[in-house]
């Protein structure tokens, strides 16, 4: 009993001592946009603007004016240092304001040796700097003078709190905590939805937002995030979707045009049921002539419709570019393995499915209802149908445009995509124009399907970034944040996993194009104690997207089901800095509101922890039907199952996920690498062993290097390599061949076996030269 009390105690103080910067206005700390005048020393971080620091120094000024000039002298620095402290990134603290009902404090809390040094010669100052009569009356008494100054927190005490390491270190940076996870916080926007599968804005100057869910229905939020109780769009009559958890069809999409404010035009994609078919739909709405915050239901064009031959894959971006043009992200039609004619929907240019689509849905008013774009890559190429902008894609759930950074405009109309895996791993691409993705030849860095893979003629690109399964298995694309409020994230492009629930970002090392990872964790101790922010949230994360201003919010939920109503909007908080006030402030266009509002109220609720908040955890999810269907790569195309078996929204891999587990999986392909360490050894590093010709087998180190262990790491989904390891450090696989020798690679290769070599099963060692690898997921340069 007594040892759990003291490492209650202990984790209690490690708490209290966790840096948490914050001004007297319950927000964190900014940098100010030019020079303090006054409080000179906060001019770098802090908590005044030029203006507050003009206020305390005119109040400077008056006190030195009701002062007793000999009194003055000696205490003109014990004043400047006192009224500076509302300057101070910890100015909440020292007045004891973190709370917004606590009542403020009139002096900073100062640290004992201070106030008592300072109450030898200045106590008299104290009158003129506070109206406070307790303080005054205690002005003959030391000892109880200095405990009525005190703080009980002892760590954010005035002076003591500028030379203390734990609060000063990283001060205005995103901080990461003794795991590596970046610490953000989380502000609840919306509730009580429907799995909600997009959110978007319509570029119009009036800042509302519009959340959709899969059920079929489309919500108008005001800025003050009022809901109108009318819904902007319900089309639930004719979406194709069910009750099941998982299930991927639904409505999916939705995206304003760019010039709505003029033309009211916006565009939805969702699934509809024909006879016994199930297909996607692209159709194009009108805003109501009578009312702004509602659709022209009669106004439905259908734009495109494309059958689908299975449940699962259904895609559902719809985004514009700054090209004008409409971007549409469809699914390889289903199951596992894209097993649909000789190569797969993906590698066929002339099928419409598991392809980026770029359509041109000006001047449709009359005649065709869209056209080609002239420049799309495959225009004038008989054997391809020519809206498709890229192909190699299995099933992209949530991509974006980077707006930009705001000042250079560096990264502009960069097209990031979350492209879900098969059975080993999730990637994010880089989309540009007549690229191929890989699948079904590729899964990650991976070969998937090992014909394919080793086809010349395909030319495909390599994600950015991929995960292994252990880390999650259902990817959903973010943005690159480019908002005004939190200058810190500036490029941190964000995303996260469906079934883990992690949120991950990635970061472009400058002129180098490796992207550095970090997980996103909520803040530990109190860094998300503002008034408002929370440090929790449901596992389930379906979609991302942008306000009109350029922040960034996600939408999760603790039951992936289309009629369950645990859904709730999240904005993402950095808790380390913000803008200088007045910055980031928008002045929305007047909207007239017909509907009766739904005011908002937030439900969820901060949860002081010691320790960041860990990925939420899962309930087990209501199994779907089961259903016949192989859970391999089938090579030949199976009858398409009645029922579905998906995640919401089409992200989902092939059905195992959700139905009874397989054990059957297809061979390893030539090439394909495990990492071998001894027990206790964390992941990504070990000896290295290769699939070739039907067996594993060890490499030998004659020649091994770091560039070698490039492509191992790559291949099993790790951004670095450490270094390469060599005589036999990670033990030796003496009940294996040695099928690799002499490895030279340039460190670009997709595996070893397009590097140069001695030839599979020629060497000229021994096991205990059996070559390893150290992998990392951080850049560890940084």
């Amino acid at each position: 009993a007594a040892l759990l009390a003291l490492r209650a105690l202990l984790a209690l103080r490690a708490l209290r001592a966790a840096a948490h910067p914050q001004c007297l206005d319950f927000r964190p700390p900014f940098r100010p946009p030019q020079p303090l005048r006054f409080c000179a020393q906060y001019s770098a971080f802090g908590c005044c603007d030029p203006e507050q620091d003009a206020t305390l120094a005119r109040r400077f000024g008056t006190l030195a004016a009701r002062v007793d000039a000999a009194m003055w002298a000696k205490c003109a620095g014990y004043a400047l240092d006192l009224l500076c402290q509302e300057c101070s990134p910890y100015a909440a603290h020292l007045y004891d304001a973190e709370d917004p009902s606590t009542p403020l404090r009139t002096v900073p809390g100062l640290c004992q040796d201070y106030c008592l040094d300072m109450w030898q010669t200045c106590r008299g100052l104290f009158r003129h700097l506070s109206p406070d009569h307790m303080l005054w009356a205690l002005e003959g008494n030391r000892a109880k003078f200095c405990h009525y100054l005190s703080l009980d927190d002892k760590d954010y005490c005035f002076p003591h709190l500028l030379v203390n390491e734990n609060l000063n270190l990283n001060l205005g940076r995103v901080t990461a905590d003794a795991k590596g996870c970046l610490q953000l916080c989380l502000e609840e926007v919306a509730n009580g939805l429907r799995n909600p599968v997009a959110m978007v804005h319509a570029r119009d100057g009036t800042h509302r937002f519009f959340v959709a869910e899969q059920v079929g229905l489309v919500w108008a939020y005001l800025p003050d995030r009022s809901r109108l109780e009318k819904p902007f769009l319900n089309i639930s009559r004719a979406v194709l979707t069910s009750p099941w958890e998982g299930d991927e069809r639904g409505f999916l999409g939705i995206a304003f045009h760019p010039r709505f404010r003029h033309n009211r035009k916006l565009y939805i994609y969702y699934s509809v049921a024909v006879s016994f078919d199930e297909w996607i739909r692209i159709s194009e709405f009108r805003v109501s002539e009578d009312d702004e915050n509602t659709v022209d239901h009669g106004s439905e064009r259908i734009i495109l419709e494309i059958e689908e031959p299975a449940s699962n894959h259904n895609g559902g971006q719809l985004l514009f570019g700054d090209d004008g043009y409409l971007y549409i992200f469809t699914g390889d039609g289903g199951m596992a393995g894209d097993p649909f004619g000789k190569f797969g929907n993906a590698q066929n240019k002339s099928a419409l499915l598991g392809k980026v689509l770029r359509i041109d849905v000006d001047r449709n008013e009359r005649g065709p209802l869209y056209h080609i774009p002239p420049d799309n890559p495959f225009v004038g190429d008989p054997a391809a149908r020519p809206e498709v902008y890229a192909l190699g894609v299995r099933n992209m759930w949530r991509c974006s445009f980077d707006r930009g950074d705001p000042v250079s405009g560096a990264g502009r109309g960069r097209l990031f995509c979350g492209d879900v895996g098969q059975n080993k791993f999730e990637e994010v691409d880089l989309v540009e124009r007549g690229r191929n993705y890989g699948w079904r030849a590729r899964e990650g860095f991976e070969c998937y399907d090992r014909k394919l893979c080793a086809n010349a003629s395909l030319d495909d690109v390599l994600p950015i970034f991929a995960y292994p399964h252990k880390m999650g298995k259902s990817v959903t694309g973010g943005y690159v944040y480019r908002g005004c409020e939190y200058p810190n994230l500036n490029g941190l492009y964000i995303f996260g996993d469906f079934m883990s629930g992690r949120l991950m970002s990635l970061r472009e090392k400058p002129g180098t194009g490796q992207w550095q990872y970090s997980e996103i964790c909520m803040g530990r101790g109190q860094t998300c104690a503002f008034p408002g922010l929370i440090n929790n949230y449901y596992p389930h994360i379906i979609s991302f997207a942008e306000d009109e201003a350029g922040e960034l919010y996600f939408m999760s939920t603790g039951v992936p089901s289309a009629t369950a109503a645990r859904g709730v909007v999240y904005k993402v908080i950095d808790p380390s800095r913000r803008a200088p006030p007045g910055k980031c402030q928008i002045h929305p266009a007047q909207v007239k509101v017909k509907s009766r509002l739904v005011h908002f109220v937030p439900k969820e609720k901060f949860i002081r922890r010691m320790e960041s908040t860990p990925r939420p955890t899962m309930r087990t999810a209501t199994k779907a039907p089961r259903r016949s269907r192989p859970t391999e790569a089938p090579r030949t195309q199976t009858s398409r199952p009645a029922r579905p078996t998906r995640r919401p929204g089409g992200r989902r891999g092939s059905g195992r996920r959700r139905g009874r587990p397989s054990t059957a999986g297809p061979a390893p392909s030539n090439g394909v690498v495990r990492l071998v360490r001894p027990a206790g050894l964390s992941p990504g590093r070990g000896r290295v062993e290769v699939f070739v010709g039907g067996r594993w087998g060890t490499v030998c180190d004659d020649a091994w290097d770091v560039k070698a262990a490039a492509v191992v790491c790559r291949q099993l989904g790790f951004a670095h390599a450490v270094r390469a390891s060599k005589r036999a450090e990670f033990g030796e696989g003496r009940s294996l061949p040695i099928l690799l020798d002499d490895v030279r690679c340039a460190g670009s290769e997709h595996s070893l076996l397009e590097c140069t070599h001695a030839g599979v099963g020629t060497h000229n060692c021994g096991h205990q030269e059996d070559a390893g690898v150290v992998c990392s997921h951080e850049d560890p340069d940084l």
